[in-house]
């Protein structure tokens, strides 16, 4: 080794200013970088980490300290600097209460440059570790911290059943994890193994920079757009720049960007990530598009330059957490779908329920809307009482459509009672009518003939004029009497009550006979006829009212078949009990007020009130609606309806949403 050589070798560094000098000079220190340096300190870096070496005696100096102590702390990404203080032994005490306020190392002086490599080394080295273990604590934390998010996110979007919400809550999602200032979703429609037969459906957009007014619109799937060519290769199709796609060897799509909407609104769409949703029986059934990946603190899009500055592409982790998320998406929007076609199922079920209804009694057409709407009204009007006995009452949007489905189907048992007796207008029916007014029609031609035979023996006999006479006023009266007979019977076959008297004169009507064709012997009215025509009131008889009562049993009977579920599987009781009474008088099972359901008393007021006030039918007039409260406030009073939930039909006018304000 030369003497010059040797000499510099053993030249010890006494001060942190030569220190600095050294590492700048000596050709062992060329990988080593000063990036600082003053009288007191010098800053040494290797890559991203380094050390701020300080004058020992700089401790017992706050101001100066001060920018040593920030520097180390976050001078270098994830404070990656170390500080050590440099010098001789005595300089170091008292300094352990430093150790409270900061990390850092001492290096004693003088020292030797080789002594000096190895050390500014080992610190280096050291520094690049806890640089390297930050770094992976930091991306360990990010994993932790994205897994909570897309477990979240998971778990908000599988519980959303509104399409158009959770169409709107995955791109809201998908927006948040990559960062994208804008996108939109396209669902795939229409049936067939190749997609390119198919439409997507432009169906939410979102954008923080901008509001925008969308439509909704549909456009082929095929190559010629971004979106269609992400359903037919099932592949993320990321474009760093779609400013750039007219640049050589960066567009390796084939596509053009159309910039018209850039140019009309200001907003320039650069970075874009296109993914397909692919449900679990591995079909896409939609797209969702982000635009514009915004730089941290990046603030709303709008000039053009914001556009250079702050937007960035989609990098590789937005791949995976948007791949991701749309493997959640697409399951999540299967289920949605299935989930709505059931409901439709549902829906077209009870909707066919009805018709089925409506078709068996016509005359009773709407009423089953009209109590379900009223019933729905009223248990919106509860839901918002603040005191009394039902504030604690709430529905959520499943209970209301549950109110409204056992509203619709409170009737269906309806099929299981015979037609003749559901539409009975009369006591008697038709057919029983005419054959009244057939006999009637025999028997007057009867009395004709008789009248007729007893006038010819007369004349025959040589009584004279005065005896034909005679026997023409007595057929006279007996035909005037049977007309009268038959007009006590038609007016006895109305459903209303009878006037004073007509049960005798029904009886004693019927104690009449005739002989008929077959010189039998046979009463003006049958036993049944008499049963039916002395009904003090309706039109039904105590075996046909029992029939017709049974209609509830059979609901709740038909309803109780069908696996409504956990969400309508109150839908049988609710509708199985609506002509239940408070005071146990009504039918089928005679329950009490607290056996009844809320739901279910809601729906025996909207019942009573539609069947007073409904059209005229063949059995009744149409109630007016004052007329109507009164009857529903007697049964009130009588204990056989709830008078708080009466009062709150009264107060908020409900029945208004089916008929007009008195």
């Amino acid at each position: 080794m030369p003497e010059s050589a040797a000499v510099v070798e053993s030249e010890d560094i006494r001060t942190v200013e030569e220190l600095g000098r050294v590492v700048e000079r000596d050709p062992r220190f060329a990988g080593f970088q000063v990036t600082a340096r003053g009288a007191d300190f010098v800053e040494v870096r290797v890559g991203d980490g380094g050390v701020v070496v300080v004058e020992a005696s700089v401790w017992r100096d706050e101001a100066k300290l001060e920018p040593h102590l920030v520097r180390s702390s976050g001078g270098g990404a994830g404070g990656s600097t170390m500080l050590i203080l440099a010098g001789a032994d005595g300089d170091f005490d008292g300094i352990e209460p430093l150790r409270d306020r900061a990390d850092f190392a001492v290096m004693t002086l003088p020292l030797g440059r080789a002594r000096l490599y190895v050390t500014l080394k080992n610190y280096l080295d050291l520094v690049a570790l806890r640089s390297r273990a930050t770094e992976r604590g930091r991306w360990a934390e990010r994993y932790r911290y994205e897994l909570g998010e897309l477990i979240a996110i998971a778990r908000a979007i599988s519980s959303e059943r509104d399409i158009g919400k959770l169409l709107g809550l995955i791109l809201e999602k998908s927006r948040y994890v990559t960062g994208a200032d804008a996108g939109s979703v396209y669902i795939v429609e229409g049936e067939g193994l190749d997609p390119r037969g198919r439409t997507l459906r432009f169906m939410v957009s979102q954008n923080d920079s901008l509001s925008i007014d969308f439509r909704e619109f549909t456009l082929p799937v095929d190559e010629k757009s971004i979106v269609g060519r992400a359903v037919i290769s099932r592949q993320i199709i990321n474009i760093p720049d779609l400013y750039q796609l007219g640049t050589e060897g960066k567009n390796p799509w084939g596509f053009t960007h159309d910039r018209s909407f850039d140019q009309r609104t200001g907003y320039q769409g650069r970075s874009m990530l296109t993914v397909p949703m692919i449900n679990q029986r591995d079909e896409v059934i939609g797209v969702i598009q982000l635009i514009n990946r915004r730089r941290e603190g990046a603030p709303k899009l709008i000039k053009p330059e914001d556009f250079d500055l702050w937007v960035m592409p989609f990098d590789k982790r937005a791949e995976e957490l948007s791949l991701t998320l749309a493997s959640q998406a697409g399951i999540s929007l299967e289920n949605t779908l299935l989930y709505a076609d059931i409901q439709r199922l549902f829906e077209g079920f009870v909707n066919a329920s009805v018709t089925a209804i409506e078709q068996r009694d016509p005359t009773t057409s709407g009423h089953s809307q009209r109590v379900a709407t009223l019933t729905c009204g009223l248990a919106e009007m509860v839901d918002r009482e603040a005191n009394g006995p039902y504030a604690h009452v709430h529905f959520t949007d499943d209970d209301l459509k549950q109110i409204e489905y056992a509203g619709l189907l409170h009737d269906f048992g309806k099929v299981g009672v015979r037609e003749k007796v559901l539409v009975k207008a009369k006591k008697l029916y038709e057919y029983d009518r005419d054959l009244v007014l057939a006999r009637f029609d025999f028997i007057r031609k009867t009395l004709e003939s008789e009248s007729l035979a007893r006038k010819v023996a007369a004349l025959e006999s040589g009584r004279g004029a005065a005896a034909v006479a005679e026997v023409e006023e007595d057929g006279f009266r007996r035909l005037a009497e049977l007309d009268e007979f038959l007009k006590i019977i038609l007016q006895a076959n109305e459903p209303s009550v009878l006037a004073e008297g007509s049960f005798e004169r029904i009886a004693d009507i019927a104690s009449r006979t005739y002989i008929d064709a077959r010189g039998l012997v046979q009463p003006y009215l049958t036993a049944s006829e008499v049963a039916a025509l002395r009904l003090p009131r309706g039109s039904l008889t105590a075996e046909e009212r029992l029939e017709i009562e049974s209609h509830v049993v059979h609901t709740f009977n038909f309803l109780e078949t069908i696996p409504w579920g956990r969400r309508f599987g109150k839908i049988p009781s609710i509708a199985g009990g609506h002509h239940e009474k408070l005071d146990g008088t009504g039918y089928p099972r005679g329950l009490k007020a607290p056996e009844i359901r809320v739901e279910t008393r809601m729906m025996t007021i909207a019942d009573i009130f539609d069947a007073l006030t409904a059209s005229d039918r063949p059995y009744k007039k149409a109630v007016p609606v004052d007329k109507a409260l009164g009857i529903i406030e007697y049964e009130v009073k009588s204990g056989k309806c709830d008078p708080e939930l009466f009062r709150i039909f009264v107060e908020a006018k409900v029945w208004t949403r089916v008929l007009p304000s008195p």
